[in-house]
């Protein structure tokens, strides 16, 4: 096999690593964090709804009650988020294995594949044992955000060469954004067009 080769299957396993390690940190954290915020923020806008009228607007109301069973499903993963974040670490430490094994390829003088690729391949076999299949809500995304804005993977973009829109933004998160955007210009246009009857009819 061409070293080109194995350094390109190097680093793709890399990046299944690398965003398997921070998907099982972003379920951590969001479970450690996510339901003291959300318990912040209902507590401070019921204060503030004390002396602000418009704060006690039922559809506030509403969006309150479906962040308290946002936090109720968030505490289902209580009694195991600990495992999560003992196995970001393992495979953290798969990434950074992988890391001097590109390393070690890269190298001039090396011809001979046999046992790196051996190596890869445990690799590989560690990693599937190791991940949970399990988690939680929005976690790729925040996943994503650690890996290509927090962690160092300027090697594995030498073969990678990532984009922007295909890569670092999940397509998940570009097509909800692309809904939301059409609602609201949905939304805006229709209201405009009310607006306009009515001044039409006022007009009469």
């Amino acid at each position: 096999m061409e070293k080109q080769d194995v350094l390109k299957q190097i680093t793709d396993t890399a990046y299944n690593v690398g965003i398997g390690a921070k998907k099982h940190f972003a379920t951590y954290d969001i479970v450690e964090k996510a339901p003291g915020g959300i318990s912040f923020l209902i507590l401070a806008v019921g204060v503030f709804a004390l002396f602000i009228p418009a704060l006690t607007a039922k559809v506030l109301s509403a969006t309150f009650i479906v962040l308290g069973i946002v936090s109720l499903y968030i505490t289902f993963y209580n009694e195991t988020k600990l495992k999560y974040s003992e196995k970001g670490d393992q495979l953290t430490l798969l990434y950074n294995k992988l890391k001097a094994l590109y390393y070690r390829v890269k190298s001039p003088g090396e011809s001979n594949f046999e046992s790196e690729m051996g190596i890869l391949a445990d690799i590989e076999s560690q990693f599937i044992s190791i991940s949970h299949c399990k988690q939680i809500l929005f976690s790729d995304w925040y996943a994503h955000y650690k890996f290509f804005w927090q962690h160092q993977i300027d090697w594995v973009n030498e073969q990678k060469k990532f984009k922007f829109f295909r890569d670092k933004v999940p397509l998940s998160l570009s097509l909800t954004i692309t809904m939301l955007v059409l609602l609201i210009v949905g939304i805006a246009v229709n209201n405009s067009t009310v607006a306009v009857k009515l001044w039409e009819c006022m007009a009469k």
